[in-house]
C-alpha cells in the first residue's frame, strides 16, 4: 500500500473518532504529498526515498518549533507541535539504535579508507545515502565527526 493511501485511511479513522490534533498532523502530510506529486518534474509520481525525505523534513520541523515554543514557555503549542511529530513519524521506517549506528559507521569509515576529517564530508554523504530514513543526518554527522578525530 502506497503511502499516500495510508493517510487517507488515517485521515478518515481519525475524522471518526474526532482526533482533531492527529488530522492536523495527517492532512499537513497528505499536503506535502500533494505538493511534491504537482510539483515541476515529478511527472505525476514520487519516489518512496522522496516520499520518506518529507516525513523527515515536516517531523523536523516540528521538533524545531517545539524547541522554540519551550524556550519561551508555552509548553502548550510544543506538546501539540511533538505530538503531530510523533504522528508523522510512526509513518517512517524504524530508526536505528545508537550501537548499530556507530557500528555502520565504523565499517563505511574502514571501507572508504578515510583517515582524517578532510574525509567527513564524503563519509557523511555516504552513510546518508545509505541511512536514508532510518537515522537523523544530525545523528550521523556526530558520530562520524567523533570516529574521524
Amino acid at each position: 500500500m502506497r503511502l499516500t493511501e495510508k493517510i487517507n485511511d488515517e485521515i478518515k479513522k481519525a475524522m471518526l473518532a474526532r482526533e482533531k490534533e492527529k488530522l492536523e498532523a495527517l492532512r499537513a502530510v497528505k499536503s506535502a504529498l500533494l505538493l511534491a506529486l504537482t510539483g515541476e518534474g515529478s511527472g505525476g509520481e514520487i519516489s518512496e526515498d522522496t516520499e520518506i525525505r518529507i516525513l523527515q523534513k515536516l517531523v523536523k520541523q516540528r521538533k524545531e518549533t517545539a524547541e522554540i515554543y519551550l524556550q519561551q514557555n508555552r509548553t502548550d503549542l510544543a506538546d501539540t507541535e511533538l505530538f503531530q511529530a510523533e504522528v508523522i513519524s510512526a509513518f517512517l521506517p524504524s530508526q536505528m539504535d545508537e550501537a548499530s549506528l556507530i557500528a555502520f559507521i565504523k565499517n563505511l569509515i574502514n571501507e572508504m579508507g578515510a583517515a582524517g576529517m578532510k574525509d567527513m564530508g564524503r563519509v557523511v554523504n555516504a552513510a546518508n545515502q545509505h541511512l536514508a530514513g532510518k537515522a537523523e543526518s544530525k545523528t550521523i554527522a556526530m558520530i562520524v565527526k567523533k570516529e574521524l578525530q
